[in-house]
């Protein structure tokens, strides 16, 4: 896929990235099997995850956990009202969306006390080994910016957020389908957006704008990026899911770029809305 190419010019020491499609592996760039640092792009595998725990009957999402009144549903989807680190509430489960780290933390304990394991086994067991994410690994149990992956690694789970295995279509979707509707939010070190859609451990495009993914992409899309200069995203109306991994910590050089080669892996693709 030519549009992976204009990685090549972004000012990263490293870069890897692969764009997927119903028929498998549609184009990729770099070192598929470079391990790095996934920062946040680590939420969506935790949260998928708890989808698996869920449908076992280890987890429910209404079930209480964070602060009164908050649930699983309300961690994954940063509606709990705990802070971005802290475990003083600074608003009420389900009044804003309040993007958290301490919210994933929490979630981690609740997963481990009802599974009897820790989060980096049970990640371990439910979505890397069966997807054969053999180089993936979640360390220090940092549930929300602790996953060490390649592109290699994380083409195989955008895949399965194209047509799941793992859990069921409908748990999918509901992961994918905006959750507590219309909360205000930031997106941190993008800005404010009202609504500020999330679903359960992904960001929703919604109508944000800018943002870091395609601009003419689906409302729909979802996906997360990370602090260390990496993203996931899918379209699912598209068809189409990217991955791509740099060694440079997110700062102003990367939304830009990033909208930029979405748009154009999509326009390849064929999967750029008009």
């Amino acid at each position: 896929m030519e549009a992976l190419s204009a990685t090549r010019s972004w000012p990263v020491p490293q870069v890897a990235g692969a764009v997927v499609g119903d028929g498998g592996l549609l184009g990729e760039v770099g070192d598929g099997g470079w391990v790095t640092r996934l920062a946040s792009v680590t939420k969506p595998l935790v949260a998928y995850a708890c989808l698996v725990a869920v449908e076992e009957g280890t987890l429910a999402l209404d079930q209480p956990a964070g602060p009164a009144g908050s649930t699983v549903r309300h961690l994954l989807a940063h509606a709990s009202g705990l802070p971005f680190e802290g475990r003083e509430p600074i608003a009420a489960p389900g009044a804003r969306r309040v993007y958290s780290n301490t919210g994933f933390a929490v979630l981690a304990a609740t997963l481990a006390g009802a599974s009897g394991m820790d989060v980096a086994s049970y990640v371990a067991e439910a979505v890397f080994e069966p997807l054969g994410m053999a180089a993936s690994e979640l360390r220090d149990d940092d549930a929300g910016a602790g996953v060490w992956s390649c592109v290699d690694d994380l083409r195989r789970f955008a895949s399965e957020l194209l047509a799941p295995t793992l859990v069921a279509p409908g748990s999918l979707a509901e992961a994918t389908t905006e959750q507590f509707p219309g909360l205000a939010g930031v997106v941190p070190g993008l800005g404010s957006y009202d609504p500020c859609p999330w679903g359960l451990g992904v960001e929703l495009k919604g109508a944000k704008a800018p943002h870091w993914t395609a601009p003419q992409g689906s409302p729909r899309t979802f996906g997360h990026f990370g602090g260390a200069g990496t993203f996931l995203w899918v379209d699912p109306d598209a068809r189409v899911g990217c991955v791509v991994l740099t060694d440079r910590e997110f700062g102003d050089w990367a939304p830009p770029r990033w909208a930029a080669l979405s748009q154009a892996v999509l326009d390849e693709a064929g999967g750029g809305q008009a």
